[in-house]
């Protein structure tokens, strides 16, 4: 009997059916990635929370929360799992609304951060000469402006009644130190051999950026957005924390303003649980992000996953 051999071996898999097959390993790998350490798990527990928390938050409550003037401070209970406030609000009711904005405007600043200093970071790496030098030095003059200050004299003119607002404005002052971070691995990745192969190839500069470059630095790009998510939540809640802003929208900030100057809470006993319960929200928050970033690096390095 004769057995014929087909010279060019099996039929190659469709590109369709190959992507579906790295997903499905991407995924995989994640998912064993985050099995390994139970923290992390809990990290996506939280941050998932947090997410529930601003998407169906306000759905749950109505617009203007009740008030209860026989409950003023009333300790925490089954009803008021954190007591309620210097006007008898639900202080877990205020803290689950006060969610939307806080999230909102962290996940703007975070896309608007990211997307602008990576775009001028691979643009100034890649091309170098002198639109290096132009794009350089308006990141120097990111870096320079003094964020503090411009917002508070954008708030006289500016009530910030919408995050996206509040976002872009954090956004567009953020993207200094990531566009001089991928600037330089730019600057890296462009000598090596697999892009000097794509020149050689012809291809066109869209797909070394896109296809070659941008893959290779998705690891950095993504965790630098969820940190830029961490920081936007510190500036907005520090900026209605003192004040600047006007208490137009409900959120952490506002009440950790009205807890400390107007509900005492840095004397009143009774006012503590007011005080404490957004301090947690950030805590937590915080805490879910670092996390799943501690993850992310695992996830995108085959090396570490191996071990």
């Amino acid at each position: 009997m004769t057995v014929i051999v087909d010279p060019a071996g099996p039929p190659a898999a469709p590109p369709e059916t190959t992507r579906a097959t790295l997903r499905r390993n991407f995924w995989r790998g994640v998912w064993r990635v985050l099995r390994r350490k139970p923290s992390r798990m809990a990290g996506v527990v939280i941050v998932a929370l947090f997410a529930l928390m601003g998407v169906a938050g306000p759905l749950l409550y109505p617009a203007q929360l009740p008030r209860d003037d026989n409950a003023l401070y009333a300790p925490p209970s089954l009803a008021h799992p954190f007591g309620t406030d210097f006007e008898g609000t639900d202080v877990l009711a205020l803290v689950i609304t006060g969610a939307r904005y806080v999230l909102l405007t962290g996940l703007a600043t975070a896309v608007i951060t990211v997307a602008l200093g990576t775009a001028i970071g691979l643009f100034a790496g890649f091309h170098r000469g002198r639109w290096d030098t132009v794009l350089m030095r308006l990141t120097d003059m990111n870096l320079a402006i003094p964020g503090l200050p411009l917002l508070l004299v954008l708030s006289t003119v500016w009530k910030f009644e919408s995050p996206l607002e509040m976002g872009l404005v954090l956004g567009v002052l953020g993207w200094g130190g990531i566009a001089r971070a991928v600037r330089s691995q730019t600057l890296s990745l462009r000598e090596r051999g697999f892009i000097e192969a794509a020149r050689g190839l012809g291809l066109p500069t869209r797909h070394i950026i896109g296809r070659e470059l941008l893959p290779s630095m998705a690891p950095y790009i993504a965790m630098n957005m969820l940190i830029a998510v961490t920081g936007a939540v510190y500036a907005q809640v520090g900026l209605f924390f003192l004040g600047v802003l006007p208490f137009e929208s409900n959120n952490w900030g506002v009440m950790l303003n009205l807890a400390v100057f107007n509900g005492g809470a840095l004397t009143t006993p009774a006012a503590l649980p007011y005080l404490m319960a957004p301090l947690i929200a950030i805590l937590l928050l915080t805490l879910g992000i670092v996390l799943i970033v501690d993850a992310m690096d695992e996830i995108f390095n085959p090396r570490l996953r191996e071990e």
